[in-house]
C-alpha cells in the first residue's frame, strides 16, 4: 500500500497541471504563499458552504475566484492537523499524540514546509497559534520560520492586548488578537514584497473562550439563526452566535490581507489558501454531518479548502478529489516550482495536476485517528470507528450503514485500516517520555509554562485544560512544581518567574533547582491584579480566566548540560499563599 502511494505521487508530478505556471517560473517569479488556518471553525460556518446566518464574502471570494475542494479532510483536533500540514506526513509519524503537556510537539527529525521554502529562497513568517512545541528546537523560529509573532500554546485565555511573543521574547499584543495578528502579517508582507514569501497565518478563533469584541457581537447578537444543529444534543444559541461573530471578524481580516496584496501589486503572483483545523467546537449547523470537533466522522474532520491564484487557477473550479492536510506541503512546493527531494517519506501527494483537470481523480486512501477512534476514507466511502460503512458520495450525513450489504468493500477498508495501525499508529510510544528542552544555544529565552509542569502537594491547576492554565493553592513548604528537562547548552541564566501575588502574601522565599544547581530569592513585590477577559465573554468558559501575570527576577543560576529535573518550591511562606504561578523563564546571559 505504501508503494502505491509513492507511485501515485510520482505520477501526479509528471501529469502537468497549472497552465502558465512554467512561464512564471522561467522568469524567476516564484509565487508568494499565504496559508490561512482557522481554529475550531466548522465546514458549515461559511456562507459559501450554505450557512444562511453568516456573511463571509472575503473567504467566499477565495473560493469563487479560485478552487474549492469538496472532499478535503483534516484531523479531529488542532495539533495533529498542524503537524500534517507542516510536514506532509501523518501526525503519528511526527510524535504528535496530544494537544498539551508536551504531546503536541513535532519530532525534531521532521522537516517542515517552512524549512523547504526557506531553502528555496523564500522569506518565511508565522503569525498566530503555533501549537507544535514551545521550547527550542520545537519553537517556530527553529522550524524554518524567520519571523514568529503569536503564542505556542493550544489555546489562549485572553484575546484583548494579550501576552504574546515575538521571536521568543514576551511582548504585549495590540487590541483584538486576530486584528493584531493580521496587522503583523501584513507588515511582514510589505517588508518582504520584493522577494518570494511564505506566510502562515494560523488564527486562534473561533476556538473558545468565546471572547467577541462589541463591534462584532452587536452585528450578530440579535440575528435570526436560520439553520440549527441536526444532532439530538441541544444547541447553545449564544455560543453559535459568538462563533459566527468571530468568523465574520476572521473574514474581515482575510479581506484586509487580500486588499494589502492587491495594493502592493502582488495579486496575480500570490497564492492564498483558507482552511480550518477540525470540525466545529459546538453543536451548530454543519450541513447535517455527523460529529463535531474530536470526532473522526464527517463533521469532525471535513474542512473547507479554498485556493486562489489569479490567472493560474481557473475561477470557480470545484475539485472533488479526496485530499487532506498531508497534501498541502507537496502541493504548495510543487505550485511554487520548488519541489525538493523530500528528506522524509511523505504521505501526501501534490494536487497540482488536479487544477488543470478537476475530473482527474487519483485513487487513494486517507486515515483519521483520535482518542482510540480510527476511520478510513476512499474517494466515495467511509469506514468509521464503529466499523460502519457509508457511501459519502451519496450519504454525507451517514444515515445508511452498508457494512452488512457490502461486505467486500467493508473488508477492503478494514485491511487498509490495519495497514495504518501497523505502519503509522504503531510508531507512537505508549507514553511520551521526551524531556522539555531548555538553554538551546539559539534561544535567548527558555520558557517552562505551568502547562508543562507537574504540581506536587496541595498545588492545583487553575483548570482541567492545561493549555494557558496556571498553578494556585501553593501554601506549604512541601509544595512544589517540577519539569523534566534537557539542558542543551551549559551557561549562566537569569531566572524570571511570571506570577501574581497579593500584598499581604509578599515575602515568600523561592528556591529554584536545576539538577544540583540552586537559586534562592525572596519575592519582594506584589502583583495583585484582577482576572482579564470576562467582559468580552459571550458564554461561560471552561478554560481559565487569565490574570495580568508580571515578571519578577529571582537572580542568576548556572546550568549544566544534560537531562535533569527543574523544581521550584518555597521553604518560607509568611502569608497564606506563595503566588499564582504562570511560568519560569531562563534568560541566557553573556
Amino acid at each position: 500500500m505504501r508503494t502505491d502511494y509513492l507511485k501515485l505521487f510520482a505520477a501526479s508530478l509528471l501529469a502537468g497541471g497549472v497552465s502558465s505556471a512554467g512561464q512564471l517560473y522561467a522568469q524567476g517569479k516564484q509565487p508568494n504563499i499565504i496559508l490561512i488556518l482557522a481554529d475550531d471553525q466548522g465546514w458549515g460556518d461559511l456562507s459559501f458552504n450554505g450557512n444562511l446566518s453568516v456573511s463571509t464574502p472575503n473567504i467566499d471570494r477565495i473560493a469563487s475566484e479560485g478552487a474549492s475542494f469538496s472532499n478535503f479532510y483534516v484531523c479531529p483536533v488542532s495539533s495533529p492537523t498542524r503537524a500534517e500540514l507542516l510536514t506532509g506526513r501523518y501526525a503519528a509519524r511526527g510524535g504528535v499524540r496530544d494537544v498539551s503537556r508536551g504531546g503536541e510537539r513535532l519530532n525534531l527529525n521532521e522537516v517542515t514546509i517552512a524549512n523547504y521554502f526557506k531553502e528555496a529562497g523564500y522569506t518565511t513568517g508565522a503569525f498566530g497559534k503555533w501549537h507544535s512545541g514551545t521550547q527550542y528546537p520545537y519553537h517556530p523560529n527553529a522550524r524554518g520560520f524567520d519571523e514568529f509573532y503569536g503564542f505556542c500554546s493550544g489555546h489562549w485565555g485572553n484575546y484583548w492586548s494579550p501576552m504574546l511573543e515575538h521571536n521568543g521574547e514576551i511582548v504585549t499584543g495590540t487590541g483584538f488578537i486576530i486584528d493584531d495578528l493580521t496587522s503583523k502579517a501584513i507588515g511582514y508582507i510589505k517588508e518582504n514584497k520584493d522577494s518570494p514569501f511564505f506566510v502562515y497565518l494560523p488564527y486562534n478563533t473561533p476556538h473558545s473562550p468565546m471572547q467577541v469584541p462589541d463591534k462584532w457581537w452587536n452585528l450578530v447578537k440579535d440575528r435570526e439563526i436560520k439553520q440549527g444543529t441536526t444532532t439530538t444534543d441541544e444547541e447553545n444559541m449564544d455560543f453559535t452566535k459568538a462563533a459566527l461573530a468571530l468568523t465574520e471578524n476572521i473574514d474581515w481580516n482575510v479581506g484586509r490581507v487580500m486588499d494589502a496584496i492587491n495594493g502592493l501589486g502582488l495579486d496575480e503572483n500570490t497564492i492564498i489558501l483558507y482552511l480550518t483545523d477540525n470540525g466545529p467546537n459546538s453543536n451548530r449547523w454543519n450541513a447535517g454531518m455527523t460529529g463535531r470537533k474530536g470526532s473522526t466522522d464527517e463533521g469532525g474532520v471535513r474542512s473547507p479548502l479554498f485556493i486562489r491564484w489569479p490567472g493560474q487557477i481557473q475561477a470557480g473550479t470545484i475539485i472533488n478529489q479526496l485530499s487532506g492536510a498531508i497534501d498541502l506541503m507537496p502541493t504548495l512546493l510543487d505550485l511554487s516550482g520548488k519541489l525538493p527531494r523530500f528528506r522524509n517519506e511523505i504521505d501526501g501527494i501534490s494536487l497540482k495536476p488536479i487544477f488543470g483537470n478537476p475530473q482527474n481523480i487519483i485513487p487513494r486512501t486517507l486515515f483519521s485517528h483520535w482518542n482510540k477512534r480510527k476511520a478510513v476514507r476512499t474517494q466515495d466511502f467511509l469506514l468509521n470507528f464503529e466499523g460502519k460503512l457509508y457511501n459519502t458520495a451519496e450519504d454525507r450525513t451517514q444515515k445508511h450503514d452498508l457494512s452488512e450489504t457490502d461486505k467486500g468493500k467493508t473488508a477492503e477498508m478494514k485491511r487498509a485500516l490495519a495497514w495504518y495501525e501497523d505502519q503509522v499508529l504503531s510508531l507512537l510510544p505508549e507514553k511520551d517520555t521526551r524531556p522539555f528542552t531548555i538553554a538551546h544555544p539559539a534561544e535567548k529565552f527558555s520558557k517552562l509554562p505551568a502547562r508543562d509542569g507537574t504540581p506536587h502537594g496541595g498545588i492545583e491547576r487553575s483548570c482541567r485544560h492545561p493549555n494557558n492554565s496556571y498553578f494556585l493553592n501553593w501554601t506549604k513548604p512541601t509544595d512544589s512544581i517540577t519539569w523534566n528537562v534537557k539542558v542543551e547548552e551549559a551557561g549562566r541564566f537569569e531566572v524570571i518567574v511570571y506570577y501574581t501575588c497579593a500584598p499581604e502574601d509578599v515575602g515568600s522565599t523561592i528556591q529554584v533547582s536545576v539538577g544540583e544547581n540552586q537559586l534562592s530569592a525572596k519575592l519582594t513585590k506584589a502583583n495583585d491584579v484582577p482576572m482579564l477577559g470576562a467582559e468580552l465573554d459571550r458564554v461561560p468558559r471552561q478554560e481559565s480566566y487569565v490574570k495580568g501575570f508580571a515578571p519578577f527576577s529571582l537572580g542568576q543560576i548556572t546550568l549544566t548540560k544534560g537531562e535533569q529535573k527543574v523544581s521550584i518550591h518555597a521553604p518560607q511562606i509568611p502569608g497564606e499563599e506563595v503566588m499564582y504561578f504562570q511560568m519560569l523563564v531562563f534568560m541566557r546571559k553573556p
